[in-house]
């Protein structure tokens, strides 16, 4: 018996946070599992998911879907940087884009650098000036500031 082959996603995945969360019932804990995941083309399109489910598998799929739900677009300049310097904020987590010039790379860490990779951004210095280290309000305030971005002519 053959087994059907799904066909391969135009999008690459990171996982950038998968956590056990526990709620307390009636005879003791119940575990589920929290996946947060980014996709994209690596060619400006880019999204964030959140999934939880009882299985890690079942979990990231599930944050698959929601990311593939909310794509955006990013606008890229020819030297695969962005248009312009860009500040935004999300939950307490605020974060600055700046452009940079063609060869100096992907400046960025944590969370921030798997959105900005994951949308094909490749010349960009970013910079979390929150003291926050929480991954997921990280990554949805980089996104903030993609979505902010506009298109020079």
């Amino acid at each position: 018996m053959a087994r059907i082959q799904k066909p391969k996603s135009e999008y690459e995945q990171k996982l950038i946070d998968l956590r056990r969360v526990a709620r307390v019932m009636a005879g003791g804990r119940r575990f589920t599992f929290r996946a947060a995941m980014v996709i994209g083309n690596q060619r400006g399109q880019v999204g964030f998911g959140l999934g939880k489910a009882a299985d890690t598998s079942q979990a990231i799929e599930k944050a698959v879907r929601r990311a593939r739900q909310n794509l955006i677009s990013v606008p890229l300049t020819k030297d695969q940087s962005i248009p312009h310097e860009i500040y935004a904020k999300f939950g307490s987590a605020r974060v600055i884009l700046k452009p940079a010039k063609s060869g100096k790379g992907l400046v960025a860490g944590g969370s921030a650098r798997a959105v900005l990779a994951m949308a094909g951004v490749k010349n960009v210095s970013a910079k979390i000036l929150s003291h926050t280290k929480n991954k997921l309000t990280n990554a949805l305030a980089t996104l903030e500031a993609l979505k902010k971005l506009k298109t020079l002519k």
